[in-house]
C-alpha cells in the first residue's frame, strides 16, 4: 500500500517557484545567474506598514484572530472594495487568507466535487488547474493565443460552458501575459455568464494596481451587477504593497460562500499571521501614493525588456497593460540549433538553453499553458534586466 494518496499524483510542484529555487541553487553554487522567474516586487514594503506591525508586537497582538480574519482588517477590505471598485460588502462577506493561493484553495474545495469543471483561460497561472485537479475536479482550458491578446473571447467561453461547469476563473491584469480586461470585454464576458446561471465566476484580481499607460482597471462584478451574488473577487496585499512574504490575501463573496470558505480554513491555517493582519490594515487604509511611483519604475522597465526582447533573433514580444511580466513567443528559434548542436524544439528547452548557455533563468510558457512562450519577471533592477536582456540576445544570436 503506498503512503501518498491518488489525489497528489494528479498535480505537480509550483513550475514558478521551481524556476526561482534552481536560481538560487546555481548562484549558491557559484554561478552566474540571473533571476527573471520570480512573481514579486522588488521593492521593500513601505515603512508605514512596517511599523504597522511593530505596533501591533507592541500591543500584544499577538494570539488567536478569529477564522476569517480580524474585524478592522475586514472592514479596511470592505472599505477598500468600495472605495476602488465602487462594490459593497460586509464584513461576513470578506475572508482573509494566508496569500490570494489560499483564497482560491479554500474556494475550490468548499465547492468542487468529482466531475465538476472549471473553465481556465490559458495562459494561466500555474496554480488554478492543479487546485482543481487535487479537488478531483477537471480543469476546461481555454486557449487564448496572442492574435487575441491573450484574452478570452465571448465565444470561446460560451463553447466552453457545460452542465459540468462550476467555476469560470478570469485574471485581470493576467499572470503571465500581463493582459488586462477592459470594462467593455468584461461586459461581454459578463453577458455570456448570465446566460449559464449555473457559473460562478472567480475573478482574481491580484495585480489591481499595477497598470500602464492610463489603463482603468475594472472588475466583473462591477460592470455586471447581476453577476454580484455569482461572484468571488479575490485580490491581496502581495503585488501593490510588495507584501509577498506576509501572506495577506483576501476574498468578497456570497455569505454562504465565505462561511464554507471559513470552515475548510478553520481546519488548515486557521487564519493569517495576527501581526500580517494589522500591517494590511496599515497598507488598505494608509498611503497609497507609493504605488503610482512603483508602477512609475516597473514602466520605465517594461519598456526596456519589451524593446530588448523584440530586438532579439527569433523572438517577439507583445506589450502588457499590467502586472510586472512579458510573455515573449519562441516560435522564431523552435527547430534551430544551439552551439552544441542541440536542436531547440520547445519552449522548454529554450528555457534550458538560456539558463546553461546565458545564465539566465525565465519560465517556459508550457507551464502557463500556451506554447512557444517564455514569461519574464522584470520585477527586479533595471540593471540586472538590461544584462539579463543582451544575455537572451547573444544567446539568440549563437542559434543555427
Amino acid at each position: 500500500m503506498s503512503l501518498l494518496s491518488s489525489r497528489l499524483g494528479r498535480i505537480k510542484p509550483s513550475p514558478t517557484i521551481a524556476a526561482t529555487q534552481k536560481a538560487n541553487e546555481l548562484k549558491a553554487a557559484g554561478r552566474d545567474v540571473i533571476g527573471l522567474g520570480a512573481g514579486e516586487p522588488d521593492f521593500d514594503t513601505p515603512d508605514h506598514i512596517k511599523e504597522a506591525a511593530k505596533a501591533a508586537i507592541d500591543r500584544g497582538e499577538t494570539k488567536y484572530t478569529p477564522v476569517a480574519g480580524t474585524l478592522a482588517l475586514r472592514q479596511a477590505i470592505v472599505a477598500k472594495f468600495k472605495r476602488d471598485n465602487g462594490l459593497t460588502y460586509t464584513p461576513d462577506q470578506i475572508q482573509v487568507a494566508c496569500g490570494g493561493k489560499q483564497s482560491i484553495y479554500n474556494a475550490l474545495v468548499a465547492t468542487l466535487d468529482p466531475g465538476d469543471e472549471v473553465v481556465i483561460p490559458a495562459p494561466y497561472w500555474v496554480s488554478y488547474p492543479d487546485i482543481v485537479l487535487l479537488c478531483g475536479a477537471d480543469p476546461v482550458i481555454v486557449a487564448c493565443p496572442a492574435e487575441t491578446g491573450f484574452k478570452l473571447r465571448p465565444e470561446d467561453l460560451d463553447r466552453a460552458i457545460t452542465a459540468r461547469t462550476k467555476w469560470v476563473i478570469l485574471n485581470s491584469p493576467s499572470n503571465p501575459t500581463g493582459a488586462a480586461y477592459g470594462s467593455d470585454a468584461l461586459k461581454e464576458i459578463a453577458a455570456v455568464l448570465l446566460r449559464h446561471p449555473h457559473v460562478f465566476v472567480m475573478t482574481d484580481d491580484i495585480y489591481e494596481h499595477v497598470i500602464y499607460d492610463g489603463f482603468r482597471f475594472s472588475t466583473i462584478a462591477e460592470v455586471e451587477p447581476r453577476l454580484y451574488e455569482r461572484t468571488l473577487t479575490l485580490n491581496g496585499c502581495s503585488k501593490a504593497y510588495s507584501m509577498t512574504g506576509w501572506r495577506v490575501g483576501y476574498a468578497a463573496g456570497p455569505t454562504a460562500l465565505i462561511q464554507a470558505m471559513n470552515t475548510v480554513q478553520s481546519q488548515s491555517t486557521t487564519h493569517t499571521s495576527s501581526i500580517s493582519q494589522a500591517a494590511g490594515v496599515a497598507a488598505l487604509n494608509g498611503p497609497q501614493d507609493f504605488i503610482a511611483d512603483n508602477n512609475a519604475r516597473f514602466l520605465e522597465r517594461r519598456d526596456a525588456v519589451v524593446a530588448m526582447l523584440n530586438e532579439a533573433k527569433g523572438l517577439s514580444c507583445a506589450v502588457p497593460e499590467g502586472a510586472f511580466y512579458v510573455y515573449p513567443s519562441c516560435a522564431g528559434v523552435i527547430g534551430k540549433r544551439t552551439p552544441q548542436g542541440t536542436v531547440i524544439e520547445t519552449d522548454d528547452d529554450f528555457i534550458t538553453y538560456l539558463l546553461e548557455a546565458e545564465g539566465v533563468a525565465a519560465v517556459q510558457g508550457s507551464a502557463f499553458g500556451l506554447s512557444p512562450f517564455f514569461r519574464v519577471s522584470y520585477a527586479t533592477s533595471m540593471t540586472a534586466l538590461e544584462e539579463a536582456c543582451r544575455r537572451i540576445q547573444r544567446a539568440c544570436a549563437a542559434l543555427g
